[in-house]
């Protein structure tokens, strides 16, 4: 029996360097590193140590779905940067609380934002994935404007109300039916945000309603507000909510959620941003190299069960 016509399409696709975004299996790569960015250490942090941290939750998150992890620390070069740009598989920009237009982390993001659609543009294949703070950045670099706007969401546990969009949408269509119902009807999603993107907005924005499709959106009550879209052309996507809260942060305060349900949710969110940084090739020059990069030889600091996050990583 002849193979369907939409294998044809995508093994001619393969060999020809066509973009797609089914690739096959066999040009996948199975040993995907992504980066996270390191941010300005959090004010009054008596655990702080150097100038900068990543929560340890952002990387469990990504080793739960088979990544590993480097760690982009502030204050390096631009040649720096981008040298790691070209040996890493992806990019997380994780939530916390920095200024989005003078920060070191706003600098870096933008960075490496430039570079992935260099990359993406040119057919080389570059994911980035946005958590609350991480979305609002990605919103301002394509916008090049802080459009946020105040919202009541700063500890408090939401479903999401999914647009017609997100049924053909690259993020979901792969989760399962009873989740994407326990996500759209069940308090499972951790929001943790003074600032959002209000539905209005994004609507009066030429740039990010050409940049961004809307997948799902929420309420304070008095403004509706983006909680997860993805790029049109691009690999990028991103979420106002915390799914790598739910198996690995556990501060006793509302808007924390450990459902099985919130559970999956983490993990099928994290399964499908590294299954992006499969398609991307990029590598360290040598092993010995790699090493030296990756989160392993940083230690965490348990930062006690009534801080922000339950362990960090500090960084000079």
């Amino acid at each position: 029996m002849s193979p369907p016509f939409a294998v044809l399409a995508v093994l001619a696709a393969c060999l020809c360097g066509v973009p797609l975004l089914v690739v096959c299996s066999d040009h996948l790569n199975y040993r995907p590193i992504i980066g996270v960015l390191a941010q300005e250490n959090i004010v009054g942090d008596p655990h702080a140590q150097g100038s900068s941290y990543i929560a340890a939750s952002y990387v469990k998150y990504l080793e739960s779905a088979g990544a590993r992890v480097v760690p982009i620390k502030i204050h390096q070069t631009d040649e720096e940067y981008e040298k790691i740009f070209n040996s890493i598989n992806g990019l997380l920009l994780p939530g916390g609380d920095v200024d989005l237009e003078t920060s070191q982390f706003s600098r870096l993001s933008k960075i490496f934002y430039d570079l992935a659609i260099k990359a993406n543009d040119a057919s080389d294949y570059f994911p980035i994935w946005g958590t609350c703070q991480g979305l609002q950045q990605m919103t301002v670099l394509t916008s090049n404007k802080n459009l946020l706007t105040l919202t009541d969401t700063k500890a408090v546990a939401l479903p999401l109300t999914f647009t017609p969009a997100s049924q053909n949408s690259r993020l979901f269509k792969a989760f399962p039916g009873n989740l994407l119902q326990s996500l759209s009807e069940d308090n499972i999603t951790s929001n943790f945000h003074s600032w959002s993107l209000s539905l209005q907005n994004y609507s009066r924005n030429a740039k990010l309603k050409r940049f961004y499709k809307i997948l799902t959106t929420n309420t304070d009550g008095r403004r509706e507000f983006i909680s997860t879209m993805e790029a049109y052309h691009y690999p990028f996507y991103a979420v106002q909510w915390h799914p790598e809260k739910s198996p690995f942060e556990w501060v006793d305060k509302p808007g924390m959620v450990h459902s099985a349900a919130s559970v999956r949710a983490s993990f099928y969110t994290a399964l499908f941003f590294v299954s992006e940084a499969m398609k991307n090739r990029h590598k360290f020059s040598s092993a010995s190299e790699e090493g030296r990069a990756l989160i392993y030889n940083y230690s965490p600091v348990f930062t006690g069960l009534d801080g922000i996050f339950v362990q960090n990583y500090y960084f000079d």
